[in-house]
């Protein structure tokens, strides 16, 4: 396989987002002395922010009603966007060596995330990769999310490359299952949870961080 583009996810990925999303609503469910831990969160990473509340009020509504639900997704929205504005989510580590070796080599790439355009814009700005990533799929150019696979469908098709000379690099098993369902080769590198042995089967490699990535291309 040659790999001649890559679609990158963003959240947990490219940014250590999801750590700082869970702590948000960690501080909101605490606020209104909800049952609620890691274990808890980590039931709704990788899907829309859409699907999220729907899938809370499906799962809290009955024990605590849909007023107490709605006030905790208001409150951990507001966390973040607090957190967010004040330009405390980092890089994950090799994120600049890898867009590096992809300059050297040629390789083009494309944002694909289920994260809505104005905060993919914004973390970018933030971190001065707004140029390295001049196109960008959103959960605003799309009508399901993952581990639908229209997200990579439509990256793989602005790239307008064969899918075998693709490579999509994901944290999350909503992504792997997606980019699996796309038909594109995928590279996992967990972020808050490791993949089972049925996850890995599906992918090309799992592995530690983006520069691990970038070693693995050399040699693939």
């Amino acid at each position: 396989m040659q790999t001649k583009g890559i679609i990158f996810d963003m959240d947990g990925l490219i940014f250590d987002t999801e750590a700082l999303v869970y702590k948000s609503s960690q501080q909101a469910a605490d606020s209104l002395a909800m049952a609620y831990d890691k274990q808890t969160y980590l039931r709704y990473l990788g899907i829309s922010d859409e699907e999220f509340v729907e899938k809370i009020h499906a799962d809290f509504d009955e024990q605590y009603g849909a007023e107490i639900i709605s006030e905790f997704v208001r409150r951990a929205y507001a966390n973040s966007e607090a957190m967010f504005s004040a330009g405390l989510v980092e890089l994950k580590p090799g994120v600049r060596e890898l867009l590096a070796y992809l300059d050297e080599q040629g390789i083009t790439r494309i944002l694909a995330s289920s994260n809505n355009r104005p905060a993919i814009n914004r973390l970018l700005a933030q971190a001065e990769l707004a140029e390295e990533f001049p196109v960008v799929v959103s959960a605003n150019d799309v009508s399901r999310a993952k581990p639908d696979p229209e997200i990579f469908l439509l990256a793989a098709e602005k790239l307008a490359l064969p899918r075998e000379n693709l490579l999509v690099l994901e944290d999350s098993k909503h992504g792997v299952n997606a980019a699996f369902a796309a038909d594109i080769p995928v590279i996992m590198v967990p972020d808050l949870l490791g993949p089972d042995d049925a996850l890995t089967a599906k992918t090309a490699a799992v592995l530690p961080d983006l520069l691990a990535v970038r070693d693995w291309l050399k040699h693939n």
